[in-house]
């Protein structure tokens, strides 16, 4: 493919409309991701990842040591990290250390064994800094038949088992579920928080529910979103809340760590923006991953903002 044709692809649709695009405005949240590897191997995730899966790597404390300063005379509000399992990154906890001393922090995990594993020295940064280290816990079903089958036989109740000691422990969490086609939201949710209260959680716990998102190079037949889409049926206020508008993704590939777009492009080398936040700011981001128009028809979003 020549630079022109892919200059066009990344700015026009297939029948030459100008994409829809965000112009970011600000750095509220910044995300780390800390690489592929888990040690569960779901089929649907959309990192790909697994235990022995490496196509991003886990970033080192010196190596995110200057972003999150960065990110801090940015006016960043949050950190939040996600993976692959961030729990198996070998520097994990002296990051959520360092970044704690600044700003809150969010973590994604499953809740499983790595989890438990790291459970004490996450005590302890509990005592030790500022600002709350929270965590989002993945189950995707309130049904523990179906979540197992993605995650792996007893993976539904250590998810449970993990959230239960983060809360006995005074952490914030919430819980990430997956949307089915057709579902009534409200009975879906009502039966976690069934769980909930039997678990010795609060019933009105957060609840953050996606679609499905696909794996990554994942290439379905989605809408292509146009200027006039952006402008006819979303207002100011709606794109200036787009992920991609005021947060930023750290990644590393190869030794180097690199700015993208956001938390769910990764897959797709055109939304690299940068080696640096104040690189990155200024690219305006054209919405052309398959997950983008999720944030269009749904409003998805990875934030807890």
């Amino acid at each position: 493919m020549s630079t022109a044709e892919q200059v066009n692809h990344w700015t026009h649709t297939p029948l030459g409309d100008v994409r829809g695009y965000i112009q970011p405005h600000s750095l509220k949240e910044l995300w780390f991701h800390t690489g592929t590897k888990c040690n569960l191997e779901c089929d649907f995730c959309l990192e790909g990842s697994s235990p022995s899966d490496k196509r991003l790597l886990s970033p080192k404390l010196e190596e995110v040591m200057p972003l999150i300063d960065e990110a801090i005379e940015m006016g960043v509000e949050q950190f939040s990290f996600t993976g692959g399992e961030p729990f198996l990154a070998k520097d994990i906890i002296a990051i959520l250390d360092y970044a704690s001393q600044f700003k809150p922090c969010l973590v994604l995990t499953n809740g499983t064994e790595p989890l438990l594993k790291r459970l004490d020295a996450l005590i302890a940064l509990k005592t030790k800094n500022q600002h709350p280290i929270s965590f989002r816990i993945s189950i995707d079903s309130p049904n523990e038949h179906k979540h197992d089958l993605g995650r792996g036989h007893g993976n539904f109740t250590k998810a449970f088992i993990g959230m239960r000691k983060l809360h006995e422990q005074g952490f914030s969490v919430s819980l990430a579920r997956h949307i089915e086609n057709g579902e009534d939201q409200a009975q879906v949710d009502k039966q976690f928080q069934n769980l909930f209260v039997l678990n010795g959680l609060p019933a009105d716990m957060n609840i953050v529910a996606f679609p499905d998102f696909l794996p990554p190079n994942s290439l379905p037949h989605v809408p292509h979103i146009t200027t006039h889409c952006m402008t006819a049926y979303q207002t100011e206020e709606q794109r200036n809340n787009y992920m991609c508008a005021n947060s930023k993704m750290i990644i590393k590939k190869g030794n180097a760590l690199q700015v993208y777009a956001c938390t769910l492009v990764d897959d797709d080398p055109d939304y690299f923006m940068g080696n640096s936040l104040q690189e990155s700011m200024p690219k305006k981001v054209n919405l052309k991953h398959h997950r983008c128009y999720s944030c269009f028809a749904h409003g998805a979003s990875c934030s807890e903002m």
